[in-house]
């Protein structure tokens, strides 16, 4: 079993940014392709966006520009950079590996935008 581990969930104002971070072991995020996905209440879980071992980036339309996703395969680590957040952008947030033996969850990290 794959263990992934999520953070820098939380409270922020809208308009307010939040890093988070999500640590697997080193033999499987050197092989693995990292994603993230949000639950929002009462909605099915949604593709955020999906970073390949080689760096390679791909978003959902609708968070191109706020949303970053980076690897630091030193750290075994991937992280969503989310800017100018939105009530909306309210969620749980998981962060996946995908490797060719199947995916692997992370316990997901709660975001709140809210004034």
């Amino acid at each position: 079993q794959v263990q992934l581990v999520e953070s820098g969930g939380g409270l922020v104002q809208p308009g307010g940014a939040l890093r988070l971070s999500c640590t697997t072991s080193g033999r499987i995020f050197s092989i693995a392709s990292m994603a993230w996905y949000r639950q929002a209440p009462g909605k099915q879980r949604e593709w955020v966006a999906t970073i390949n071992p080689s760096g390679t980036t791909n978003y959902t339309d609708s968070l191109k520009g706020r949303f970053t996703i980076s690897r630091d395969n030193a750290r075994n680590t991937v992280y969503l950079q989310m800017n100018s957040l939105k009530p909306e952008d309210t969620a749980v947030y998981y962060c996946r590996a995908g490797t060719h033996q199947g995916n692997s969850w992370g316990q997901g990290t709660q975001v709140t935008v809210s004034s």
